[in-house]
């Protein structure tokens, strides 16, 4: 009788991010906040990501890590986005059921609800099979989701084919208000080749049919950041920005270890004087266009920190400028991995030039900087269309006819972006906007509180 009481204690979510850098960090933020609220959570990582967190957390930690197969053999290439979700969608469902069925054998609570990544649509299918509550968690933008819910509506329309294969070149706005995308920019139009395209778009096409059963669409981002798109989806709920910060805490779910040291360096920075470079976790640049980039941000004479990761450009060896590193010393500050929404609070940075990914775009607006967009893939077209276009608290960089972004035109916008007061005093009212959302009273504030008792309930 104890047993049972204590298994049926307190709800029990089984958490599962889509397998990238930025897919775990905000399922993960929001899984230490939901614990915080009393709710047991187990985070499901693969194995390879489950080390590499494990390694880079280094403490305590509210949630309970948990691994599973990725089906992939150790020596292939992990980084192949269609490797991974071809390899989700077989070997993941079944070994789900075990560990649910494992769990409520066991001593703890028994699992009262998955809670998936949109794109890990197969979990929300084994919910439904197993009768237990299915919430689909989206990590980006609303605007994306809507985006890629109206897939059917371009299948009709003609825009694009059944395999995803864009027929009509145009731009797309779902909404007024809304980030105007062009077709070839669409999240699986721009990954890869075409198989990868095709690939991924039959996975989106199923996880928009698996959403269907979910009880609940989380979106990590505000009401008052996107009404338009969740006024066009209503069925979208937000919850965000799921920020570190805003439970004053440490970042967890960092593939890297972080190089803090540059914390330190930034501390003997002028206020609003640093360029902050850093581009994801899967942005690869070749080596003309790293070059330009570090010869940009060499004739911006401005201080600057720039995360490199190991892996950022094409070639095994030393990519900088010759001399280059000498040069800079005084002023540019190069990492491989940064503990960003430390640094991005920080009153020395002055802007960011992001690849726009959605956890940088929103720890960029949390603290009131303006941006110069540099998107690579994915929903970052979206993401640089909010900043520029909608927001108006950034700006894009042309390419040439070659396809690179020359130094002149990087030095070229840093210093109109830094040189019109207008940018960052848009930011820093977007900020109050971000902010007073997940504060109590707030939209997304509320949204969570109707989420922990109906998870209660």
């Amino acid at each position: 009788e104890k047993k049972r009481e204590r298994k049926m204690s307190r709800p029990h979510i089984v958490a599962i991010p889509y397998p990238a850098q930025g897919h775990v960090i905000p399922l993960m933020e929001f899984s230490q906040s939901l614990a915080n609220h009393g709710i047991k959570v187990s985070f499901v990582n693969t194995e390879y990501n489950h080390k590499r967190i494990v390694k880079a957390l280094a403490g305590e930690s509210l949630i309970d890590l948990v691994s599973l197969p990725d089906g992939l053999e150790p020596w292939e290439d992990k980084s192949e986005l269609e490797q991974i979700s071809e390899a989700l969608k077989w070997i993941m469902p079944g070994k789900l059921e075990e560990l649910i069925e494992k769990i409520n054998g066991g001593d703890g609570e028994n699992v009262t609800c998955v809670m998936a990544d949109h794109h890990i649509f197969w979990a929300l299918e084994v919910a439904e099979k197993m009768n237990i509550k299915a919430v689909a968690f989206w990590p980006a933008a609303a605007a994306s989701l809507a985006l890629l819910l109206s897939v059917p509506k371009y299948i009709d329309e003609g825009i694009v084919d059944n395999d995803g294969t864009v027929l009509k070149s145009q731009a797309i706005q779902l909404a007024p208000n809304m980030p105007a995308i062009k077709t070839a920019d669409f999240v699986w139009a721009c990954i890869g080749n075409e198989t990868t395209q095709k690939i991924m778009f039959q996975f989106m096409v199923r996880s928009i049919k698996a959403v269907q059963v979910a009880d609940w669409i989380l979106c990590n981002s505000a009401y008052d950041l996107e009404p338009a798109a969740f006024t066009f989806a209503p069925e979208i709920l937000p919850i965000g920005p799921l920020l570190a910060s805003s439970r004053l805490e440490n970042s967890a779910g960092n593939f890297w270890q972080q190089d803090s040291t540059c914390l330190q360096w930034l501390d003997q920075q002028l206020p609003s004087s640093v360029i902050y470079v850093a581009f994801g976790s899967f942005t690869i640049f070749n080596q003309t266009q790293f070059l330009e980039l570090a010869l940009a941000l060499e004739l911006s004479e401005r201080p600057f920190l720039w995360v490199v990761r190991p892996d950022i450009t094409d070639t095994t060896s030393d990519p900088y400028p010759e001399g280059y590193q000498e040069r800079v010393a005084s002023r540019g500050r190069m990492v491989s991995w940064a503990p960003q929404q430390k640094v991005l609070a920080h009153p020395s940075i002055a802007c960011f030039l992001s690849h726009c990914g959605w956890n940088s775009t929103l720890e960029g607006l949390s603290n009131g900087l303006p941006f110069l967009c540099w998107p690579y893939f994915a929903d970052q077209f979206t993401n640089e269309s909010y900043i520029c276009d909608v927001w108006k608290v950034g700006l894009k960089f042309e390419k040439n006819e070659t396809g690179i972004v020359l130094k002149e035109e990087i030095k070229n916008k840093v210093d109109q972006l830094l040189g019109d007061e207008i940018y960052t005093a848009r930011a820093r009212k977007l900020k109050e906007v971000a902010i007073t959302n997940v504060e109590e009273g707030g939209q997304s504030n509320k949204t969570l509180q109707k989420f922990i008792e109906w998870m209660k309930s």
